[in-house]
């Protein structure tokens, strides 16, 4: 079984800086994308930062420049260093990733449980 759990969410005033972070762990073959997404009140999961294995990441436009994405291979895990936050990009904050648990088994989609992200004076 494959597990994704994030870390690193809170409280933050306007104009400061958080880290995330979301190490998988279980059956694991090959992971291919690695990424974060973003659910706001009332709001649909939006993508912020994707990292497809070996390239580069890609963000959504309203990261870009303030958010930057990571990801440590070796530790299975997938990084989000947040800064110049705004009350805008409150939201829960969900890790992704694509895996394939099995060598023979088809890639699957994987969520963690979601950490909360509140930018607030």
């Amino acid at each position: 079984q494959v597990q994704l759990v994030e870390s690193g969410g809170g409280l933050v005033q306007p104009g400061g800086s958080l880290r995330l972070s979301c190490a998988a762990s279980g059956s694991i073959f090959a992971i291919y994308n690695m990424g974060w997404y973003r659910q706001a009140p009332g709001k649909q999961r939006e993508l912020v930062a994707n990292i497809i294995s070996g390239g580069a990441p890609n963000y959504a436009d309203s990261v870009k420049g303030r958010f930057t994405a990571s990801r440590d291979n070796a530790k299975k895990t997938v990084y989000l260093q947040m800064n110049s936050l705004k009350p805008e990009d409150t939201a829960v904050y969900y890790c992704n990733a694509v895996i394939r648990g099995f060598m023979a088994s088809p890639p699957r989609d994987y969520w963690g449980q979601g950490t909360q992200v509140t930018v607030s004076s």
